[in-house]
């Protein structure tokens, strides 16, 4: 019994860490996973760089440059020694060269796709950490058929829109498909 008891408390904590790194809230995503797991984000560098990547573009997009270029300096730094750290950073340090940033060439990192994209992959590192998720007992596949389908309609529109342009239909956006 007390396994399904830790299991709805861990299930709670992930759903939290999940929301906030997907609404781009990466310190509280960081913060909620060292208390879920402390070794986590040690061991998964990559995964601990662009969740602090994650909020240094929040910085920037807040007008908040000192700010960045500080939290730059004090925890994106260390991972500098890694050259595709290096390329990651220089891409986060030109949003600073833009007043507008989501009118620079690395615009894409201010989009929700990028969020997301992080958000599921600090996921599905969380789901490894517990051996007695009920897809681990079940055998069942990482993602559910909903995942599948959202994912693959997202794919497809976005390549439309790229062949296509004005043409085509928009990106596929869930939020927009639920609004309709």
């Amino acid at each position: 019994m007390q396994q399904s008891v830790d299991y709805l408390s861990d299930l709670d904590k992930r759903k939290a860490i999940f929301h906030f790194a997907l609404e781009g809230d990466a310190l509280r995503a960081i913060e909620l996973t060292e208390q879920l797991s402390p070794a986590l984000l040690e061991q998964n560098e990559d995964l601990h760089f662009d969740l602090l990547g994650l909020h240094f573009v929040e910085l920037v997009c807040s007008k908040k440059c000192t700010e960045a270029l500080e939290f730059a300096q004090a925890k994106l730094t260390p991972f500098g020694k890694i050259q595709k750290n290096v390329e990651k950073l220089e891409d986060f340090m030109a949003l600073l060269a833009y007043e507008e940033p989501e009118k620079s060439p690395m615009f894409h990192l201010l989009g929700s796709e990028y969020r997301q994209s992080i958000a599921d992959n600090l996921n599905r590192a969380v789901l490894a950490l517990f051996p007695w998720t009920m897809a681990a007992h079940a055998n069942l596949p990482a993602y559910s058929s909903m995942e599948r389908l959202i994912q693959q309609a997202t794919v497809t529109r976005h390549y439309l829109h790229q062949e296509l342009g004005k043409d085509g239909p928009p990106p596929f956006s869930l939020q927009a498909f639920l609004k309709s």
